[in-house]
């Protein structure tokens, strides 16, 4: 008989999302198979000693753009540079995106992903779908990758081709038939295109132009719009990633009004902000150009900290999306509170794939790292400045984000039956980070010369020991894709009971027997032709503010190319407001 793949981690803490205890933990064939004190384990296992360290869950990192291309370029990291990176941080499981090439289906776009994932990952890796267009064969193929393990699908507001809101209710709708997770990047599409074209006219051309023709307003309203459209249709929403706090604040009274939105922010706006884009060195302020943009106050990244340690946002990604320079130029108990993920986003850029943008902003590839120092900026930021206590910084590296993608508890808990992947942390170490010595394959860093309290000591996947004193010893190949399963109850649990409460009672009356009046054709007072009898017209409402406040003076009508005939502006004491609200 083969013999058994053993792994004892002895003399640690164990520390889960909703609590600590002194154990040792034994793996066999991948599996945790025991959690305790005074184990009785085979003889024959290894011994990785804990003593005086904590041992966490793998990372889950929910937002990773390995060699994805776009911009004109590709990013620097690969599968394997990327996950050999992420591990070497303490992530153990990335989210990718099943990016389609031009004419190719969403199903073909998944089989060739997984294809060059298989090859190459170091860790476990599993797949978004990524949805650009909306049709009855689209609404098809998001059945087929349910059943093929993808069970959660984004969509860009701020593409120029993108969904209309209705495309948007008829997704969110087709994602929970299907029990999948519809995932959005939220940024109002047309405030953006009307920014960029009103910078460059006025002769901006360098990286600051990305967060100016980017504005606050710009993803408030889409994230608030975003909300509203999943919340008709009584679907949850991921909305990733979040970077300004006016965003962020609507993701948490959304929440606490009862809304199943979850909310990520990344390791770089956690850290960073946008004002280095104004930097005199053109290569330095394009390293921090990402989408939505790092926003250009200091006071963001703690804001955003805050709100995801009392619980308003669910996930820290990296957003990981790295290219080279000369390219740019070119719930349970203790889950975070407002917000809840933080990922890496990780998509990393060098020098020369930055500078295809070096004469125009708007063609500057977007992307920031973070897959490798997502936890380590974390723990900084948050747990070393008092912030946030460990079993919160595991709910947001890793158990909320397992929870979103439905592979909790077998990722993202450490207890019997879990996937033997975790992380000896030392909260008493530290290292500087520095582009000089990170991992992975991009020429910038970030957070470069940050010192960051809190190292991963070594890493555990499957059972087997791939990170060791600074060693990497994951090969290309070992990491598999990870398939998921629908109706997630961290994301699904409420929505069968709503979804009853919420049918509508209908009402049993007498018919009506009295006269009617004949129809006559007649318009709707902007010179078009009303809709006939029996059919409505989904271009105009009867929703008025005026009936909502009566008292109030001074009812002003708005017209534009994209406005409903019947919205209106309340001008309020003081005279009329100008902001987007």
């Amino acid at each position: 008989m083969p013999v058994a793949n053993r792994l004892l981690v002895k003399g640690g803490r164990v520390v889960n999302d909703d609590c600590t205890v002194e154990a040792d933990v034994y793996i066999e064939d991948g599996v945790i198979a025991q959690v305790g004190t005074k184990l009785a384990t085979p003889g024959g296992a290894r011994v990785l000693d804990a003593a005086g360290k904590l041992v966490l869950p793998g990372g889950v990192d929910t937002n990773v753009h390995f060699q994805e291309p776009g911009a004109g370029c590709i990013t620097a990291d690969d599968f394997y540079t990327g996950t050999k990176a992420a591990l070497a941080g303490g992530t153990t499981l990335v989210a990718g995106f099943a990016v389609q090439d031009k004419d190719e289906s969403l199903e073909d776009a998944f089989e060739r992903w997984k294809a060059q994932g298989n090859e190459k990952s170091c860790c476990g890796f599993t797949l978004h779908g990524n949805v650009t267009s909306w049709d009855d064969a689209t609404s098809g193929e998001l059945k087929n990758l349910v059943n093929k393990g993808v069970t959660s699908f984004k969509t860009s507001m701020a593409a120029e081709a993108r969904l209309s809101d209705a495309q948007l209710l008829e997704m969110f709708g087709r994602c929970k038939e299907l029990g999948a997770l519809p995932v959005v990047h939220a940024e109002n599409g047309d405030i953006i295109r009307q920014m960029e074209r009103k910078l460059a006219g006025q002769g901006v051309t360098g990286p600051e132009g990305c967060v100016l023709s980017r504005p606050e307003e710009a993803e408030t309203e889409a994230v608030f719009r975003a909300i509203n459209l999943a919340h008709a249709v009584n679907a949850p929403l991921y909305i990733q990633p979040i970077t300004g706090r006016p965003a962020a604040d609507v993701i948490a009274a959304a929440r606490k009004s009862g809304k199943l939105v979850f909310g990520e922010v990344t390791s770089a706006s956690v850290a960073v902000d946008g004002t280095h884009c104004w930097d005199p060195d053109w290569r330095h302020a394009a390293g921090y150009v990402t989408e939505p943009p790092l926003r250009a106050d200091a006071n963001t990244p703690a804001h955003l900290t805050n709100l995801l340690a009392n619980g308003d946002l669910q996930c820290l990604a990296s957003a990981d999306r790295t290219y080279s320079s000369e390219q740019k130029a070119g719930g349970s108990k203790a889950q975070t509170g407002d917000l809840q993920v933080c990922g890496s986003g990780d998509a990393t850029l060098n020098a020369e794939q930055k500078a295809l943008g070096k004469d125009d902003f708007r063609v500057i590839p977007r992307g920031v790292n973070g897959a490798e120092d997502r936890m380590a900026v974390l723990w900084e930021t948050a747990v070393h400045a008092g912030k946030m206590d460990e079993n919160q910084f595991v709910a947001a590296t890793s158990s909320n984000a397992a929870k979103l993608l439905n592979v909790y508890p077998k990722k993202g808990r450490i207890d019997v039956g879990s996937d033997g992947d975790l992380v000896v942390w030392d909260p008493a170490a530290s290292r500087t980070i520095s582009a000089k010595t990170h991992h992975q394959a991009v020429d910038f860093n970030i957070f470069e010369g940050m010192v960051c309290h809190g190292v991963a000591l070594s890493v555990v996947v499957g059972g087997k020991v791939v990170i060791e004193e600074g060693r990497i010893l994951a090969a290309a190949g070992a990491g598999k894709f990870v398939p998921r399963e629908p109706f997630g109850n961290y994301t699904y649990g409420r929505i069968a009971t709503r979804d009853r409460l919420q049918k509508p009672d209908k009402v049993t009356r007498d018919p009506y027997t009295g006269p009617v009046s004949e129809p006559v054709q007649t318009t709707d007072g902007f010179g078009r032709q009303e809709s006939a009898r029996a059919s409505r017209d989904l271009h105009q409402s009867s929703f008025s503010l005026s009936e909502m406040a009566p008292e109030l003076p001074e009812v002003e009508e708005v017209r534009s190319p994209r406005s409903r005939p019947s919205t209106r502006v309340i001008n309020p004491p003081g005279g009329r407001s100008t902001a987007l609200w």
